[in-house]
């Protein structure tokens, strides 16, 4: 709290709780003049996020795959790049009059040199992308998703460090729960005997598993504090930036892959089916719309709607592959749907309400004390006057006559 020097009030000083409680207030009122499109980033997100495991699942073929992941990875980063640059030509046909073109070289060149930190995610999402398939060989596509979401409490905490994001206790206990849901659903889930790098498989499902977990959610917050900081700058010129700098890195992979393994792992095509044509375009569209949840909506929101798709992975690789629906999946499953129910329940916000209202009314007192003051000062001063007797030498004029 500082104290005003005119009025004497109390105000809140600008700190790393103001800046939050702006974000927040931010975040709301987008949400609320884009509901529709929230709906419709988390129903395309379900199906995309739910799809992925699935087709990388039906993509390996006697338990591994007979192409090289990163060569998915790089061919998704160019279909990204292909739809962002579609969209900047669409975009700047209808520009307004006195708009500058999205697409002249002073444009570009200054919205790189802004949105350079978006390096550091194409980084990270590149390591990401790998791991999936590494996941894919130890757990079954519903198992991968739900480890997926231990990323949320990760998130949650990166947020509160980075962006200064505030949480309730109550979600704090939310977040909690959806970490008992998950533990629930991959108890026994780790088939016995399987070896991963000559280590138990249990050691290297853990180790790939924090991996998984810490990496993805790094490049999560980074990216939406480099779209959100440059938030006047075009989503698509931001997405070219990131899928070109995700492309460069996953090539950079593709040939250090060919220096270790020769010349014919250089081959991008190798070894792909249908199955990875529609991955490819599935994982292209899932980072788009990422895109969008990133700037426009939030990242706790993008994970728990990758949270539902779980429930559509889990009926999907039943009914396809004849992966059983154990009662750990479903108790799992529910305490999830609790845990999201209790994060986005208006009784989670109660606590700052309440803040915000004793802060309100401290100032109100404050104030008010403050016109009280000044009104005694005044009525005391008019009555100092009123009772003061003039001297002779008071009454002499200040100029000569």
């Amino acid at each position: 709290m500082i104290e005003c020097s005119v009025c004497r009030s109390k105000l809140q000083s600008p700190n790393s709780k103001t800046i939050s409680k702006a974000y927040d207030r931010h975040r709301s009122d987008v949400s609320s003049k884009t509901r529709v499109l929230n709906v419709l980033l988390v129903g395309g997100d379900c199906v995309f996020v739910g799809l992925q495991p699935i087709l990388v699942y039906m993509s390996k073929v006697d338990g591994s795959f007979k192409f090289s992941p990163v060569s998915v990875n790089f061919l998704t980063e160019v279909a990204k790049v292909l739809f962002a640059i579609v969209m900047l030509l669409f975009q700047s046909r209808h520009k307004k009059v006195g708009e500058k073109s999205l697409l002249s070289v002073s444009t570009i060149v200054q919205a790189a040199r802004n949105n350079v930190l978006l390096a550091v995610p194409a980084l990270l999402y590149a390591i990401n992308n790998y791991l999936k398939f590494i996941m894919q060989l130890y757990f079954n596509p519903a198992t991968v998703k739900m480890l997926s979401n231990l990323k949320v409490l990760v998130i949650a905490i990166l947020l509160k460090i980075i962006m200064k994001r505030r949480f309730s206790i109550i979600q704090w206990e939310a977040l909690t729960l959806l970490l008992i849901g998950i533990s629930i659903n991959q108890l026994h889930s780790v088939p016995e005997g399987t070896t991963a790098l000559g280590l138990p498989v249990a050691t290297g499902a853990y180790l790939y598993t924090l991996i998984f977990v810490t990496v993805p959610s790094l490049a999560s917050v980074f990216n939406e504090y480099a779209l959100k900081s440059q938030f006047e700058t075009s989503i698509y010129l931001q997405n070219l930036f990131l899928y070109g700098y995700g492309a460069i890195f996953n090539f950079m992979a593709i040939i250090g892959t060919a220096i270790f393994k020769g010349p014919s792992s250089f081959d991008i095509l190798q070894g792909h089916s249908k199955a990875t044509v529609l991955l490819i375009c599935n994982n292209a569209a899932q980072g788009i719309l990422s895109s969008f949840f990133f700037k426009y909506a939030d990242t706790i929101l993008k994970k728990y709607s990758s949270t539902i798709a779980t429930i559509f992975t889990g009926i999907a690789s039943a009914a396809l592959f004849g992966h059983t629906l154990t009662i750990n999946f479903i108790l799992g499953i529910s305490i999830v749907i609790i845990s999201m129910h209790q994060f986005f329940s208006p009784l989670s916000k109660v606590k700052d309400e309440q803040e915000d209202s004793s802060l309100e009314m401290v100032n109100t007192q404050d104030s008010q004390r403050s016109k009280d003051a000044s009104f005694v000062n005044m009525a005391a001063g008019a009555n100092e006057d009123a009772n003061h007797h003039v001297k002779v030498e008071e009454k002499r004029p200040l100029l000569p006559v």
